[in-house]
């Protein structure tokens, strides 16, 4: 599908990108954000070399121009892009307070899930979605980076999606591409501020950037606090025993060494604490340690996660050539700590789970420009990782006639693993005539983990403009998805053999990589020189499909395959802008269907999966209707904006045969910088949240690898303030 893309043009936009702050009123008044449906972005020139020496008031110039030779390495060439810059994103309601995972949701084809959790779904895949930050790829991390990424350092924001480039691999369901904030300003500067509201919620920010001689900088951190961490499984306002803390912190240099290098560093760290929240009033099934009553709303699980990644790249332009290789690292753990008696009366079983995950890495990316109708690309990335996966389990034996006794005793089971995965890949782009370009290309990616695996893959896209405010472009990708390693680690399951925790079936063949064809098409056309409409069509078929669930308490995923697969979807976008008024609205059709679970068989009962074996059935993630919208009007400095999410509705029952109910969800915003007498304004916002406390729930409860109901958030009020440094 066509994307939206949100522009200011660079003169205006610099008050955005370098104060770390919100637009001044006079650049509000003046500038809104520029709102384009593109399926592909050309790929900017090759920047001129720099002067030999940079004075303060070049500096930003330079850097710019390797931003743009940055950006050359990686184009979105032929697939579908939805854009979002700074300006954009402070137009939403909850402007840069709201998590990324929200900002998300209004792309074409994003459906919601755990939407408090982060979880996203990109054209009914689940999970499959690679973070880069600057170009960079952030590898997988033990859970996903719904709680790590802050909006705050976000100078813009792009979902790509379709049948992606040679130099997109391993995680293609979509790429989130973000381009950081800098330090690019003459002075240096910042912004503190403080937001908050219902559910307890509070959320202090900070931001800092400028320049020492040739560095630029930029940090910045937010801390987080709620009464709503984690889904409420009731529909009540208030969940029970859902206390979160959270902290953000980022930071980004950029240093000139000569006018052909530029050396980057980008850090980040993110702590999360989460209460598990409680569902009262259920039944219990057993007896241990003696209790066989046992309140639910009573029990006192909790989840800490931790995240901290790293990035070193070395950026060079020389004699025609532009390249970039880049060193990363990331760390992350996670521990699930049970309520031993309550989950043991409840559930049969109690685990304490902590998984780690160390990974390191190089990528290198290059782009020469033969002519002026070639451009080749070539790079590699490889990534070695260390994981460990821990569990002590608690459960209760069962007699001759499988009946529970109350005599509890613990299963131990640790599993490491130090595993690779590589990938290079080749390309060129063919500018046959000013209408047609094409962009040919062959990727291979190797695995050494629990399985060993390969694949070449070919990549083809073709943009043509035939007419002035037409684009159309098509595509065809082989795409080869190796699993997290942690969620394929197997499992010992021969020592819950006659326990309260036995599985339906002990057949446990590993997780396998998913290989898919992927085929999509679409168009842009400018209706007027305010409306631009986008349409835009997929085909995948996939051949052991990856899907993964929460197959216990813990709020950590187990991964299969299916045998065969196939999805396939429509979605239409339009963007319209006239003044200080813009808006948007996407509209997505889709379907995912599978057969056969031909790995970890052992997560699932013994009818279900005899069901899965003989009948295509639809992924517990797939949504048949998906759409989005929003507007926002500036009115003598003040900001109006409104913004909605539709999901049809996530998969439910019996082998996903059912799904929940429809639901709707509208946000609004008001936001007005104010100035004050030292010339530094603040801004002041309030913001509702599910403004028609709608009650709809995202999980039942029920479908494949659903553990427990989810319901999306109440009504909440909420407010904030801001001043510039």
């Amino acid at each position: 599908m066509a994307s939206g893309v949100y522009r200011v043009p660079l003169g205006a936009a610099l008050p955005f990108l370098v104060l770390g702050g919100l637009p001044g009123l006079a650049a509000a008044q003046e500038v809104l954000p520029e709102i384009v449906v593109q399926a592909q972005r050309p790929a900017p020139p090759r920047p001129a070399a720099a002067p030999a020496a940079q004075p303060k008031n070049d500096l930003a110039s330079v850097n710019t121009k390797f931003d743009m030779a940055r950006d050359n390495l990686s184009p979105r060439f032929g697939a579908s892009s939805f854009d979002m810059n700074r300006a954009f994103i402070e137009t939403l309601p909850q402007g840069t307070d709201a998590p990324i995972n929200s900002v998300l949701l209004q792309a074409p084809g994003v459906a919601q899930d755990s939407a408090v959790n982060g979880d996203i779904h990109v054209r009914n895949e689940h999970a499959n979605v690679q973070y880069r930050i600057n170009g960079i790829i952030l590898p997988d991390g033990i859970s996903g980076f719904g709680h790590v990424l802050d909006t705050s350092f976000v100078g813009s924001l792009a979902l790509i999606t379709g049948a992606l480039p040679a130099q997109f691999g391993l995680r293609t369901a979509g790429i989130v591409d973000i381009q950081t904030k800098s330090g690019n300003s003459l002075q240096p500067g910042g912004s503190i501020g403080i937001y908050g509201g219902s559910f307890g919620t509070l959320t202090p920010s900070f931001d800092y950037g400028g320049r020492s001689g040739n560095t630029e900088y930029f940090v910045t951190g937010r801390g987080f606090t709620s009464n709503l961490g984690i889904e409420n499984p009731t529909d009540s306002y208030n969940a029970i025993h859902d206390r979160t803390y959270q902290g953000n912190f980022f930071s980004y240099t950029s240093t000139v060494l000569d006018p052909q290098t530029r050396v980057s560093t980008i850090f980040g760290n993110t702590t999360n604490r989460f209460q598990i929240p409680n569902n009262p009033g259920q039944a219990p099934g057993f007896t241990a340690f003696g209790v066989s009553n046992f309140d639910s709303s009573l029990l006192n699980e909790h989840q800490a996660e931790q995240n901290t990644f790293g990035v070193l790249a070395l950026q060079k332009s020389v004699n025609g050539l532009d390249f970039q290789l880049a060193a990363f690292s990331r760390y992350s753990t996670l521990h699930f700590v049970p309520d031993t008696i309550g989950d043991l009366v409840f559930n049969g079983i109690a685990s304490d789970v902590y998984r780690r995950g160390f990974a390191n890495g190089l990528q290198g990316d290059g782009a020469y420009k033969l002519n002026d109708a070639h451009t080749l690309r070539a790079g590699f990335t490889v990534t070695g990782e260390s994981t460990q996966n821990s569990n002590i389990s608690t459960v209760l034996p069962l007699d001759a006639f499988g009946n529970p006794i109350d005599a509890p005793f613990t299963v131990t089971d640790n599993n490491s693993k130090l595993g690779w995965v590589a990938g290079v890949y080749l390309q060129d782009e063919w500018k046959v005539t000013n209408q047609l370009t094409l962009n040919v290309g062959l990727r291979f990616d190797q695995m050494w983990q629990y399985v060993d695996a390969n694949q070449l893959s070919p990549r083809f896209n073709v943009v043509y403009k035939p007419l002035d405010g037409t684009t159309l472009h098509a595509g065809y990708a082989r795409y080869f998805t190796p699993p997290p390693q942690a969620i394929a680690a197997p499992a010992a399951i021969a020592p819950f053999a006659n326990t309260t925790a036995q599985p339906d079936t002990f057949q446990q063949s590993p997780v396998l990589p998913e290989r898919a064809h992927y085929f999509d098409a679409g168009i842009v056309q400018k209706i007027t020189p305010q409306l631009e409409v986008g349409l835009d069509a997929y085909y995948k078929i996939s051949r052991d499909l990856l899907d993964d669930g929460q197959f216990g308490a813990a709020l950590i995923l187990s991964g299969f395959n299916y045998e065969k697969a196939y999805n396939s979807g429509v979605e239409l976008s339009a963007t319209y802008k006239d003044g200080n008024f813009s808006a948007y609205g996407n509209l997505a059709w889709a379907r995912q269907v599978a057969t056969n679970v031909v790995s970890n068989q052992y997560l699932f009962g013994a009818d279900e999966l005899a069901y899965i074996a003989s009948n295509y059935i639809n992924t517990d993630h797939a949504q048949q209707w998906t759409g989005s919208a929003g507007a926002s009007y500036l009115w003598q400095g003040t900001r109006f904006s409104a913004s909605m999410v539709y999901g049809s509705g996530l998969r439910s029952g019996f082998a996903n045969t059912d799904h929940v109910a429809p639901y709707a969800t509208a946000n609004i915003g008001i936001s007005r910088e104010i100035a004050v007498p030292d010339g530094k304004p603040v801004t002041v916002r309030f913001d509702v949240v599910n403004v028609f406390d709608t009650i709809y729930e995202l999980r039942d409860g029920s479908g494949i690898g659903v553990f427990a109901p989810q319901f999306g958030m109440r009504r909440g009020f909420f407010a904030g303030i801001s001043k510039k440094l």
